[in-house]
């Protein structure tokens, strides 16, 4: 790396939300990561990260996975080690989609939604979904190679009206 510029390194991904109703069906949120190439940095992601799943090389893990939003404060985390992907790698989205086992169930439907993406003790981005209460997924942050000053990220909030599997194939193509 050239330049006093680091970009950003090694960053957590974590989600929260409050469980459902007694009686109702559980709420289930899932963060999302897609990787994309250089050569298709909006295509089909060639990495998909969520639940049960980690990126082929190590540096992509979700590393705690809640089905129902209980615990405190935040209930999925996902680690992001943007320093240490291959060169070929030029974007990673990362997004939360809902299940919808139990019904239609869109952000707005969920309280006390919110993530936060962290490198280190410092807040990227802290955000709670009220910009997309109708979305069933949604975008959250992109990542972006930075020539040889590392990684950069920016806020990418869009809301898409799309189960989980259909999200996976759109995550790459949000563009604001």
């Amino acid at each position: 790396m050239s330049g006093l510029n680091k970009g950003v390194g090694r960053v957590e991904v974590t989600l929260k939300w409050d469980p459902a109703r007694i009686g109702a069906p559980a709420h289930d949120l899932d963060l999302v990561a897609g990787v994309f190439t250089t050569d298709d940095p909006h295509g089909a992601p060639v990495h998909l990260v969520h639940f049960g799943s980690r990126s082929p090389d190590g540096t992509i893990t979700l590393h705690r996975d809640s089905r129902t939003g209980q615990g405190f404060g935040y209930d999925e985390a996902m680690t992001l080690e943007l320093n240490r992907l291959a060169p070929t790698y030029a974007r990673v989205v990362v997004g939360v989609a809902i299940q919808q086992s139990g019904g239609r169930l869109a952000f707005g439907d969920i309280a006390n939604t919110g993530i936060r993406v962290r490198e280190g003790y410092t807040d990227l981005l802290v955000h709670d979904f009220t910009d997309v209460p109708d979305a069933l997924s949604a975008t959250v942050v992109e990542f972006t190679r930075d020539g040889a000053d590392g990684w950069a990220y920016r806020p990418l909030l869009h809301g898409f009206d799309a189960d989980p599997q259909t999200f996976a194939t759109l995550l790459g193509s949000a563009r604001a």
